[in-house]
């Protein structure tokens, strides 16, 4: 009879086995550096070490997500002390980390940088910590429930709000990910190409790790999508995750690409084009192609489906069906009034399962919003809202038709397009500004801002949003409008302004 998941038994006692079984073989490689398992593993010791000597109650620790090995070992020490890390992300505004850091009452950051931005805060110097002897055993017990990581996203008041994700979810999440089918070994090279301030990155090295294979990481001073072509041709991938926009990127090395060694392909993080799809297929001959779907709320993917190779695609509106739910995760349609929908009929995607995360720090509102209880087959149960517009069809996959609301998805990451207009009206002194996505010519998503009145220093508000968010939800174009147009029920009329846009 198999163990129920737990973070040890998923995580903890995979990686010490891997640590042991492949010390000589290599764990990572970045920026052309290649590290071993022993040198990794000397790595979390030293700094475990250093996270001895906190006070028991500094269980949350800032993390500066650099591109390096420290990073990554301080992932896996922090874990290994029953402490959780927040990622920061070293090339956003220092005021957005720092309001991250305030809403947790961080006290403790961990950061290889060369020189620190949180100099004001306790902060422990990874890169240059001495040796502290071999990786002793993690500590044991520690509650499942414990948080495990906390990621911010976007939020609609202008304030990233933290999902937390328990070390009950990363289990089960492991456990659910691994009966899919993929199977990951020690001679496996894995990509992983995006920013641990995105829950896509936890798979990305935490599944090659506990199975002793490399992972292959990108650097912050790189173009993405052309190292990650460099990558698969030079050092011949076998595994990666990615989302569809890079593949849009890549689009045009289409006919150069030729990477046989890759046998497994996950598209994430946004809607899959069936047609990009298909002509990817034909850059990684052996590979099986996945499309998962899930979630920041539902630890990274919750449902997934697997394309063939026989040119028949189940799609919607030419996007690819996110397929069936994952083990352990059950899916509903609920309409309007919170009515459970039959096949064929849409409504809103609703997830439940040890996945679910115990909710938004320190954020009831969101939390009652965003969580309900339903009762399904005599279990009552809760569920995430997942904002997402979707229908079962007759064999029992999920087809997605689109976002509810106006949150869209930008590089793969989730945005909210209110908190862009709340940073644009603080700087406008309350002049209406309206942020829409739209198309541009390489088929990516991109943010359109318009204004409402006379024409503002556009330089000077791009400056102030740059200042405020990622660079990814600083929008692309700025359009003044000295009315914005109104619909029969007296609201601004989106589509009437998306008309305008055009792709350069």
């Amino acid at each position: 009879m198999n163990k129920a998941p737990t973070f040890h038994n998923q995580i903890i006692d995979p990686f010490f086995q891997a640590l042991d079984l492949y010390s000589t073989k290599n764990a990572f490689c970045i920026n052309e550096v290649f590290y071993t398992y022993k040198q990794f593993g000397q790595l979390v010791a030293d700094i475990r070490i250093a996270l001895t000597e906190l006070p028991a109650e500094n269980i949350y620790l800032g993390l500066i997500a650099n591109d390096d090995i420290e990073t990554y070992a301080s992932v896996f020490a922090a874990w290994l002390e029953g402490k959780a890390y927040v990622p920061l992300h070293p090339n956003q505004p220092v005021n957005r980390c720092e309001d991250i850091i305030s809403q947790m009452n961080i006290v403790t950051i961990l950061d290889s940088s060369e020189v620190s931005r949180h100099e004001n805060h306790h902060v422990i110097d990874t890169k240059n910590l001495s040796h502290a002897g071999d990786i002793a055993a993690a500590k044991n017990p520690v509650d499942e429930n414990r948080i495990a990581y906390i990621l911010f996203t976007s939020g609609s008041t202008g304030i990233p709000k933290g999902v937390m994700i328990s070390r009950k979810n990363v289990a089960a999440f492991i456990d659910s990910f691994l009966a899919s089918g993929i199977t990951i070994g020690e001679n496996d090279k894995c990509l992983q190409c995006f920013d641990l301030t995105f829950d896509v990155s936890v798979q990305s090295f935490l599944v090659p790790l506990i199975k002793g294979a490399c992972v292959y990481t990108v650097p912050h001073d790189q173009i993405k999508y052309s190292y990650v072509y460099g990558l698969l041709t030079d050092h011949k991938l076998t595994f990666g995750a990615m989302a569809p926009s890079m593949l849009r990127y890549l689009k045009p090395y289409f006919e150069e690409i030729d990477a046989p060694d890759m046998r497994c392909c996950i598209l994430t993080a946004e809607a899959s084009p069936v047609d990009l799809v298909a002509e990817w297929s034909g850059c990684i001959p052996n590979a099986e192609i996945f499309d998962f779907y899930g979630p920041t709320e539902a630890t990274i993917y919750c449902t997934f489906i697997k394309f063939n190779r026989n040119g028949i695609y189940k799609h919607l509106n030419g996007m690819s069906s996110i397929g069936k739910p994952m083990k352990g995760i059950t899916a509903i349609i609920l309409d309007e009034e919170g009515k459970v929908l039959g096949l064929n009929q849409k409504g809103e995607l609703c997830i439940s399962g040890d996945q679910l995360t115990p909710g938004y720090w320190n954020n009831a509102e969101k939390n009652a919003g965003s969580f309900i209880e339903k009762e399904v087959n005599g279990v009552v149960q809760r569920f995430y809202k997942t904002g997402d517009s979707c229908f079962f069809d007759d064999e029992g996959d999920i087809l997605y038709a689109g976002r509810l609301d106006y949150q869209v998805k930008i590089q793969g990451y989730r945005i909210e397009l209110g908190e862009i207009e709340f940073h644009a009206r603080e700087f406008l002194a309350g002049q209406n500004a309206i942020a829409i996505a739209f198309e541009n010519k390489t088929g990516n998503t991109e943010i359109a801002l318009f204004i409402e009145g006379d024409n503002s220093d556009k330089d000077a508000l791009t400056g102030f949003l740059q200042s405020r968010m990622p660079r990814y939800m600083v929008p692309a174009k700025v359009i003044f409008e000295s009315k914005f147009p109104l619909n029969s029920n007296g609201k601004i009329d989106r589509n009437l302004l998306k008309k305008v846009l055009k792709p350069d």
